[in-house]
């Protein structure tokens, strides 16, 4: 089985990354050429069995654990600009999760609950046994508040991404107008699928901006070799069973049970989870806050690369029970 790795353009290796300016924290999307196109991810991709499926995951670094769990229609690569950063003191493992990316179906049904239950299974496998820090997106997001309710002893800190998992009740009920009418009709994933087949569509200005329409604020402002790893990930086969799984799993009533720190991060421009889920979280949670970036879309940590890095970077490294300063100016960033 051949992992797919990042098609990485020639360019200057940068072996020191700078610290990144005030101004390279504010803008939209990675300044220069991004860090992860110096990786060597050959040497960092294996294949991992896990409940008698093929899981592919990226592995990568030393220090405290740092899980990185994708979306809907994600795979690993969708934390890209994030993984070299915080593999600086971290070991990072990042996943494809069962029947997306290069990973196979799984042997069980599709659920958020399975879900967490494979992500408990791997940790077991890559012999992880202290609690480890999780960063999940939209679905992965889910998941990781699932682990931390279904599994506690697992999670040291939760990093919430535009998560879903509040609104299915409002899909459920009237899919036509929720996510499920979304996704299906809208162009991220009508046009990923052809996207993910062919290099033309990511390499076209106006194609590149439909394509990412639903998941960016400035689709435009992303450059083509991020948005060429991002729908590599689309038309899988385990999409169909995720997105009933995520319209049919309520976890409203059960999140109070979140014991571990929770940082709660929100694009003011998002498309696909409602704004308003990221203060419902902040409330059922108790210890957790939240940030919203400005003019951002569903993929904060690829639109606001800089800035999330930095703000993930201060969660983590957080004392237990110490909290962010309230003249911080962090709830409300990247105008």
């Amino acid at each position: 089985m051949n992992a797919r790795m990042p098609e990485i353009p020639a360019g200057k290796v940068q072996s020191v990354p700078k610290s990144p300016s005030q101004s390279d924290i504010d803008a939209y999307g990675p300044v220069g050429r991004s860090e992860w196109m110096d990786v060597d991810w050959q040497k960092h991709l294996r294949w991992v069995k896990v409940e008698d499926r093929w899981m592919n995951v990226v592995d990568i670094g030393e220090g405290p654990i740092l899980l990185f769990v994708h979306g809907l229609s994600g795979c690993w690569q969708n934390w890209l600009e994030n993984i070299p950063h915080f593999a600086r003191d971290h070991r990072v493992v990042g996943v494809d999760l069962p029947g997306f990316g290069e990973s196979e179906m799984p042997e069980k049904k599709i659920s958020i609950s399975n879900y967490a239950d494979t992500i408990d299974a791997l940790l077991d496998v890559l012999q992880i046994d202290q609690p480890v820090r999780l960063v999940g997106n939209s679905m992965g997001g889910f998941i990781g508040a699932e682990l931390a309710i279904k599994h506690p002893a697992r999670l040291e800190r939760l990093v919430l991404v535009a998560a879903a998992g509040l609104s299915v009740e409002y899909v459920r009920t009237q899919r036509h107008e929720g996510l499920r009418h979304r996704a299906e009709n809208l162009a991220f994933f009508n046009i990923g699928w052809v996207a993910s087949r062919s290099t033309m569509v990511v390499r076209r200005h106006r194609l590149r901006s439909a394509l990412l329409m639903i998941v960016a604020a400035r689709p435009d402002r992303l450059p083509p070799e991020i948005t060429y790893e991002l729908v590599k990930g689309s038309g899988k086969e385990g999409f169909s069973d995720a997105l009933d799984a995520l319209c049919t799993y309520p976890i409203r009533e059960r999140l109070p049970e979140i014991e571990c720190p929770t940082f709660i991060v929100w694009g003011d421009k998002d498309r696909l989870v409602p704004l308003k889920d990221a203060s419902l979280f902040e409330e059922l949670i108790d210890d957790s806050r939240k940030v919203i970036y400005k003019d951002t879309g569903h993929l904060t940590m690829l639109e606001r690369p800089a800035r999330f890095n930095r703000d993930v970077r201060e969660f983590l490294q957080e004392e237990p029970d110490e909290t962010a300063p309230t003249e911080s100016g962090a709830r409300t960033i990247a105008s």
